[in-house]
């Protein structure tokens, strides 16, 4: 099995996980990643950078395949409301990686935001990117919260607070 810079991390950190591969010819996108897998869409982590187009600082935002994040609730977590997906090259010069398989952790520089839609702390094991498609790495909830520093805030429902009391 190769041994990727995602893994090294977590080892390195005593981080529990498992590993699964999926056949590297897989359709791109976590939903296509967790029927391969035998999981649930919800378990299946999007690992999304977004950029604030004032400051240009990039940030990580975690939901399940299955959602999409309120807008209003995305700014709010991330303090502006002028913010975008971040491009490609942008992504790629933030994470070291290309668009398909961005790890939740192992590349972000010290003081990088990181946030995990609070309804995924319910879920047994979660699904991220290992840094090369064809690679996944399965972890509890806590541990991808240890592993990548996220904040976890309510990204996906219109009517709850972003921020927990």
């Amino acid at each position: 099995m190769t041994q990727l810079p995602a893994h090294t991390y977590l080892d390195e950190r005593k981080i529990p996980y498992t590993r699964k591969s999926f056949p590297p010819e897989t359709e791109k996108g976590a939903a296509n990643v967790a029927r391969v897998l035998g999981i649930a869409e919800r378990q299946a982590v999007k690992t999304l950078i977004f950029q604030v187009v004032d400051t240009g600082e990039c940030v990580l935002v975690m939901l399940g395949a299955d959602q999409n994040a309120v807008s209003g609730n995305l700014k709010k977590a991330i303090g502006s409301r002028n913010i975008k997906m971040a491009d490609p090259e942008a992504v790629k010069r933030t994470t070291g990686y290309v668009i398909g398989s961005i790890p939740a952790f192992g590349w972000q520089p010290e003081g990088f935001r990181s946030f995990l839609e609070a309804s995924l702390v319910n879920e047994p094991i979660l699904g991220t990117g290992a840094g090369q498609w064809g690679e996944e790495i399965m972890i509890t909830p806590e541990n991808l919260i240890k592993a990548s520093g996220a904040l976890v805030v309510n990204l996906t429902e219109r009517e709850k607070p972003v921020f927990s009391e």
